[in-house]
């Protein structure tokens, strides 16, 4: 009863927020809720909460002071050579645009941290979207996959997660990855040139004389991957198609354009050029404490950002400006968190998801005994999804990898396939991240749900393919 409860409660949630019956918060708390009481546990449900409202403070605060943190080195300028940057490679080309993105999170995803990722990223790219019109979602699929593939980094999680739970080296089932993860980054690479491609046809040929118009019309927000000139879903507005025909949308900008295209303000009265070395280098000092664990990310983001304002702003009416500035996105990424917890609290307080793990275990059939590490591999796309890493590493791992032993399956193997769900687990509900995510891009959950679930599966067969075409797994 417990197992199909379970997957009731979170079919129910997914449908709802895709539908877009209930916003994302309250289908968080309102349907465990509604879930525990059937369970017969309601008398509980408080201390299920609490329970994972302590598990996820920590990554609230994280990214309460993280999102003030990058705020700040916005509003100073810090990722404004990035933005020009970006225009000089993109040449306001959607193809370019979205190929960029995807590249741009693949690197900064080297921090091994997605909410961090995610923030600049789409801080970095969000403007030049907005302006030209393009679609957001495809900005948030692209990056949630490329961070996806790069979140198997041995600092990341996932693997560490994996060694842990198998008492195996990081290293050892890292490695021998890179070949098929590399393969999965290259196919994220090649489906965000498909879908600039498709973008670049819905919108035409773009040149920087046209994007300098003044005119806003509504952002569209789903439809990028349906062709020209359609849209799927509610609430889809079509970009006016620039005339002058749609061809390679390729035309290089004078230099002249490309100085006056400023997606930031470049007048803005929060800019400080003259420490804009000082903010690199604490961003640099920040990121690599993050990487070398030498505090916990929560209390570094904290004295990052108290130390960007106290810097930057020195004065007070300044510095409550800066915060005012950034509520909106602070309340609104840490409410989700918190709403977050309530899930993940009634899903492990009432043992949903020991059931759920037990019985997806007991349905796979004896004779695919020899195949388990492949079994793992297609089971870590709805399980990481459903669940979260640390459910999955410990308390779906160690049995998969009991089954596979018992015939001749090694617990690397196991550990390897087990990454192979990433890409499609960091647009999870219960990843915090994500919420960051569609947070700062103004998307709807629903929406980036609904556009990046195929495209992530897609990616993650990818490099399971790979790793057995590569006798990794």
């Amino acid at each position: 009863m417990l197992t199909i409860l379970g997957f009731a409660m979170i079919a129910t949630f997914l449908v709802l927020i895709m539908m877009k019956k209930m916003s994302p918060i309250a289908a968080l708390v309102l349907i465990p809720a509604l879930f525990c009481v059937f369970v017969g546990k309601g008398a509980k449900l408080g201390d299920y909460v609490i329970d994972g409202v302590t598990s996820l403070a920590p990554t609230a605060a994280m990214l309460m002071f993280a999102i003030v943190y990058f705020g700040v080195m916005i509003d100073v300028g810090l990722f404004d050579p990035v933005v020009r940057g970006i225009l000089k490679f993109a040449k306001a080309d959607p193809m370019r645009i979205v190929v960029g993105t995807a590249i741009l999170a693949a690197i900064v995803s080297l921090d091994g941290d997605g909410s961090t990722t995610f923030m600049i990223t789409v801080s970095a790219m969000y403007p030049l979207y907005k302006r030209l019109k393009m679609s957001l979602v495809v900005m948030t699929g692209v990056a949630a996959m490329a961070n996806g593939v790069m979140n198997t980094l041995p600092w990341g999680g996932p693997t560490a997660r994996a060694a842990t739970a198998l008492k195996l080296d990081a290293s050892d089932i890292f490695v021998p990855m890179i070949p098929a993860l590399a393969v999965g980054l290259l196919g994220v690479f090649v489906l965000s040139y498909v879908l600039g491609m498709r973008e670049r046809k819905r919108l035409g040929t773009l040149t920087l004389a046209e994007v300098l118009e003044p005119a806003e019309t509504e952002t569209v927000l789903v439809g990028a991957g349906s062709g020209a000139g359609s849209g799927s879903g509610s609430g889809v507005t079509k970009a006016p198609v620039p005339t002058g025909g749609a061809g390679s949308g390729t035309d290089a900008p004078e230099e002249g354009d490309a100085e006056r295209f400023q997606v930031l303000d470049p007048n803005r009265p929060t800019l400080r050029p003259k420490l804009y070395w000082f903010n690199a280098l604490l961003t640099a000092t920040l990121l690599t404490s993050m990487i070398m664990e030498w505090l916990p990310i929560p209390v570094l983001f904290l004295i990052g950002a108290a130390l960007a304002l106290t810097v930057n702003f020195p004065h007070i009416p300044d510095q409550k400006a800066r915060l005012a500035a950034h509520a909106d996105n602070v309340l609104n990424v840490s409410g989700m968190v918190f709403a977050a917890a309530v899930f993940t609290g009634v899903l492990q307080g009432t043992g949903m998801v020991d059931h759920m793990a037990r019985w997806m275990v007991d349905v796979i059939p004896e004779g695919m005994g020899p195949h388990m590490a492949l079994v793992t591999g297609v089971l870590s796309l709805p399980l990481t999804y459903f669940m979260s890493n640390d459910g999955f590493y410990f308390g779906v791992l160690p049995v998969l990898a009991e089954a596979g032993a018992a015939h001749g399956v090694t617990p690397l193997e196991m550990a390897r396939a087990s990454l192979v769900g990433q890409p499609l687990h960091m647009s999870s509900p219960l990843v915090p991240a994500v919420y960051v995510l569609v947070g700062m891009a103004k998307v709807e959950f629903g929406d980036h749900t609904k556009f990046v679930v195929k495209w992530a599966a897609l990616t993650c067969l990818l490099i399971l393919g790979a790793g057995i075409l590569f006798g990794i797994i």
